[in-house]
């Protein structure tokens, strides 16, 4: 291909000279202009440039730009381009240091002159751009204020009911002297063994092939549903036979039992499996007494210091069963991590923590929470929406109140109380659920024992069997909140379903929540949190006792008065 000449170019005739194999970046720039196929007019044109088709010099000859490679690095001053942005900064900060110098210097200028000048250019504290982050003092009084707020409404109560507190009150309730017939709770959790016992038989059956792997597991799922629906079953046919207390306390007792059985067969299972290998109808080789004098099965030298893991199915007893049914966890495994000793000091402290804990939230329950709980049964029942809303935050301060008690009396003292017991070194009770910026962050850290089973047990099986994350999620909150209304519902003997549609509630509320955390920052979602909280259980409790009044004492509702 042949250029277009420009008969005015009076060197158009001549090459430009080239030394080396390559030119200056002026003598490129005027080849390449007089070429009718360049586009290019600059050097910084040429290096973005990524081919060479059809680029010719002025006599018909190709450009090749790779010689030129060099020139076309550098700029028109002859530093390269990254000399040239390492000087474009260093001009920068070079003005910004010259008008530091400035502002320094009318400063002392300023500062010097007779008059005593006392300002200088200064952001307000509450300004972002002051940087300033130490508010303790008005965190000190914002609790201030919360406790004075708190105080008024202990004196109100007191000087309303007087003291209510009683002491020998507690003791007829937890023991249900004054409710119930015989000791029927105990029977039923004692009855526990049977089922206990049942699904150990089972177990050592697959482990020793004399069960078929389908039928035992049908025999153990049918086993623990069997187990959470015989409290339903029993107490609903025989519910005067039982006090409030006994029923509530076999319900969590099954609850928890229900939950830590699951556990223990489907982490067999998981041994089970491994233990066979992929086959789990075929028996490992037998070896032989060489073998076994060789220490074949020893797999190396052991360590002397170092304790030996028990291996399934040596698993298999009911020392180690009962033990992870006593343990501080959900989650079976064959080797728990354990402590070397029991500190005494330590495990008196938290005796002493659960002993006053549990006095402290039997008199907040009995001289708060029970007058404010009756007196909101009419307003509600009259759906008379403001003075409803008023006994709800009445309501709200010493249920709160209690619900951080119990959280701090279970999760830490309870706990471990029984961990220090049994050796159990796993303390990871509960995490910084406080400092959630969004309902899902605080429903996986304030209470880990069951988050823990959830994940493990329910929601990693379902997302194996294809499910997506988010239907995983919809499926641990159903199951979530079936057993909030399993604890309810059941020992009241009013199946209503406020505590599921308030744990399903949570999906929605969790989108909310992050959605308020993205646009307005974490520290309103934080907010978000606390508030359903503070003013979701009372609402809940609230609508549980107007439909167990009205269920349960319908003759005596009329005659119900209520304060202020």
């Amino acid at each position: 291909m042949t250029t277009n000449k420009d008969p005015q170019d009076k060197g158009a005739g001549k090459p430009e000279p080239t030394k080396n194999g390559g030119s200056g970046g002026v003598g490129i720039m005027k080849r390449l202009r007089r070429s009718a196929s360049a586009t290019e007019h600059n050097l910084s044109s040429l290096r973005n440039r990524k081919s060479t088709q059809n680029l010719f010099d002025q006599h018909g000859n190709p450009i090749d730009l790779r010689q030129y490679r060099k020139v076309l690095d550098k700029d028109e001053n002859g530093n390269g381009t990254n000399g040239s942005e390492k000087k474009l900064r260093y001009r920068r900060t070079q003005s910004v240091t010259r008008a530091e110098e400035i502002s320094n210097k009318e400063e002392k200028q300023r500062k010097a002159q007779p008059g005593r000048p006392i300002h200088r250019p200064r952001d307000s504290l509450f300004s972002w751009s002051s940087g300033f982050t130490n508010f303790t003092g008005l965190v000190n009084w914002g609790f201030l204020l919360l406790c004075i707020g708190g105080l008024r409404l202990g004196l109100e109560n007191l000087l309303k009911y007087g003291i209510r507190i009683n002491p020998l009150d507690w003791f007829f309730f937890i023991s249900g002297h004054n409710e119930g017939e015989g000791h029927n709770a105990l029977i039923l959790s004692i009855y526990s063994l049977v089922h206990i016992s049942l699904c150990l038989a089972v177990e050592k059956g697959l482990a020793m092939e004399i069960i078929a792997e389908g039928l035992g597991i049908f025999i153990q799922v049918v086993n623990i549903v069997v187990l959470v629906c015989l409290p339903v079953v029993t107490i609903h046919l025989k519910g005067h036979a039982f006090s409030l207390m006994g029923a509530s306390t076999v319900c969590f007792f099954y609850s928890v039992l229900f939950l830590k059985l699951w556990s223990y067969v489907q982490t067999n299972m998981w041994c089970r499996q491994t233990y066979y290998q992929k086959n789990p109808r075929e028996r490992r080789p037998s070896i032989t007494l060489a073998e076994l004098k060789n220490g074949v099965l020893d797999g190396g030298e052991e360590d002397e210091d170092v304790s030996k893991l028990v291996q399934y199915p040596d698993n298999l007893t009911y020392r180690d069963l009962l033990y992870f049914l006593c343990a501080p966890t959900l989650c079976y495994e064959l080797n728990f991590p354990r402590t070397s000793r029991v500190r005494k000091r330590f495990l008196l402290k938290r005796l002493l923590e659960v002993v006053i804990g549990v006095n402290v939230v039997m008199a907040l329950f009995q001289q708060w929470i029970i007058p404010s709980v009756r007196n909101s049964l009419i307003p509600f029942s009259n759906m008379d929406v403001a003075l409803a809303t008023e006994r709800l935050l009445k309501l709200a301060l010493p249920n709160h109140l209690c619900w951080l008690c119990f959280f701090y009396l279970m999760f830490h003292s309870f706990l471990n109380a029984v961990g220090e017991l049994l050796n159990f070194a796993d303390r990871n009770f509960y995490c910084d659920w406080w400092n959630a910026n969004n309902i899902d962050t605080f429903w996986r850290t304030w209470n880990m024992p069951v988050h823990r089973w959830c994940v493990r047990h329910l929601y990693i099986p379902v997302v194996q069997m294809g499910y997506s994350s988010r239907q995983a999620s919809t499926i641990v909150f159903l199951f979530s909140a079936f057993f909030h209304e399993y604890l309810v519902s059941v020992p009241l003997q009013t199946y209503k379903i406020w505590a599921f549609m308030g744990m399903m509630g949570q999906i929605p509320l969790s989108a909310i929540s992050k959605t308020i955390e993205k646009r307005l920052g974490p520290r309103m979602g934080n907010i978000i949190v606390w508030a359903s909280i503070i003013l979701g259980q009372p609402l809940c409790i609230m609508a549980y006792y107007h439909d167990y009044v009205v269920l349960h004492f319908k003759n005596s509702l009329n005659g119900t008065d209520y304060g202020s």
